[in-house]
């Protein structure tokens, strides 16, 4: 089944984070310009780790979000493309193959039988399918290549990449959509999605991580030959720094926030044992019960959580065989990612070249979304109107081995494709 948000004239996203939520609205023209027409965003409440905790209070942040944006554009909105960000995103691969005429060049109609196998039926466990990609073929079990038509051989095969989450998130999240009386016409891991508005071409065909740090969990996706080839999570954010500030220093959240914005590091360097900031104590905002505190100590609560959370992406890497691979680049994006100092930090742990991403691949946006923190927002746009998929035709869902075994196979494939 594929999405037909091209066909549209106004397409809108929204960003349900931990964080904030964020509502994009955008006017396609004809040639699939994207015209930014309104925006609205503002504090999450009542989610926690990309998971729906409060389905009242989720809904009224849904709905405050998407009433400024329609505000801004004039226009009312009633279908949205959301974001999926959670700390239990999977992928699964799976292939299907067929056997060819070898005395005669691969067409359309071989292409549309290898679809149609690889499609049949699925088993997702107790998961909602969130993506299925078909992402590469390979002739006679050769190297990977991108379009086999007009080439002879003797089999054909192609190589689908499923996102699934828990069934239970995706419940919420449209109960929560519904309540604020929208229509639900796309699905994307954020991840994906921040990777369609910050990376260049030549990064998603070379191979580059995408690793969206949001305020409740990190969500990755590494895109090879122009196409996603895997999907993790893992469960830090943001928000664990701000918490590891508020409990450290005996001081409130919002303040805790505050010093992590105004005065954050990714890693301590000499001048913060010289410098001093001010702290309030929790329950405390009388200016005669401020503290003042070394820099180096707010520092010193900070960096071992970032060191941790580029550890644990690390291992991501490690398990589809880039751990050794210095090649291969890294991009970093989301609200989190925004502390100073935080790509030296994840060169360091994981040698490789890390640059900041921005959405760079949609012009002319306004200043306030040209930032990290709204590259799941834009991406999605960029998804709406560029991308298909082709999903099952038949779905099986089931309680899943004990073993992890549904996992397994991706793992083995991914490290093929890097050598």
């Amino acid at each position: 089944m594929t999405h037909t948000f091209g066909k549209a004239a106004t397409i809108a996203t929204l960003d349900i984070g931990s964080s904030k939520v964020s509502c994009v609205i955008a006017r396609i023209s004809k040639d699939k310009k994207i015209n930014i027409i309104g925006y609205g965003y503002n504090a999450s409440k009542g989610i926690k780790n990309g998971v729906i905790t409060d389905i009242a209070q989720a809904t009224l942040s849904v709905g405050n979000a998407v009433q400024d944006a329609e505000q801004m554009a004039n226009e009312t909105i009633d279908k949205v493309i959301i974001s999926i960000g959670c700390d239990k995103i999977r992928s699964l691969q799976k292939s299907a193959s067929i056997p060819l005429n070898k005395n005669r060049p691969i067409g359309d109609n071989e292409l549309e039988k290898l679809y149609y196998k690889s499609t049949g039926k699925i088993d997702i466990g107790e998961y909602s399918l969130i993506h299925c990609i078909h992402n590469s073929f390979s002739l006679d079990k050769g190297e990977l290549i991108k379009d086999p038509r007009n080439l002879f051989g003797e089999e054909l095969s192609i190589n689908i990449l499923l996102g699934l989450v828990p069934e239970h998130i995706c419940r919420n999240l449209n109960t929560v959509t519904e309540n604020a009386h929208l229509e639900i016409s796309g699905k994307v891991f954020n991840s994906y999605a921040s990777g369609l508005a910050c990376l260049v071409d030549d990064e998603k065909e070379m191979g580059a991580t995408v690793v969206d740090m949001g305020g409740g969990s990190t969500s990755i996706t590494t895109f090879h030959n122009g196409h996603p080839v895997y999907f993790a999570s893992i469960p830090v954010g943001g928000a664990n720094v701000t918490n590891d500030i508020a409990y450290g220093l005996s001081t409130s959240f919002s303040h805790a926030e505050r010093l992590k914005t105004l005065h954050g590091w990714a890693f301590l360097n000499s001048q913060d044992n010289l410098d001093t900031i001010n702290v309030y104590p929790v329950g405390e905002e009388d200016d005669s019960c401020i503290k003042q505190i070394p820099k180096s100590e707010l520092i010193n609560i900070i960096a071992p959580r970032i060191e941790e959370t580029f550890e644990m992406v690390g291992r991501k890497l490690a398990d589809i065989g880039l751990a050794d691979n210095t090649s291969h680049r890294v991009v970093l994006t989301g609200g989190a990612s925004q502390l100073s100092g935080i790509v030296d930090v994840a060169e360091m742990i994981l040698d490789k070249h890390v640059r900041l991403g921005r959405p760079k691949n949609i012009a002319n946006l306004p200043e306030t979304l040209n930032n990290p923190a709204f590259s799941t927002a834009l991406g999605m746009l960029l998804f709406g109107i560029n991308y298909s998929e082709l999903h099952p035709k038949k779905i099986i869902q089931k309680s899943p081995s004990k073993d992890g075994g549904l996992w397994n196979n991706i793992n083995l494939w991914l490290k093929t494709l890097w050598g």
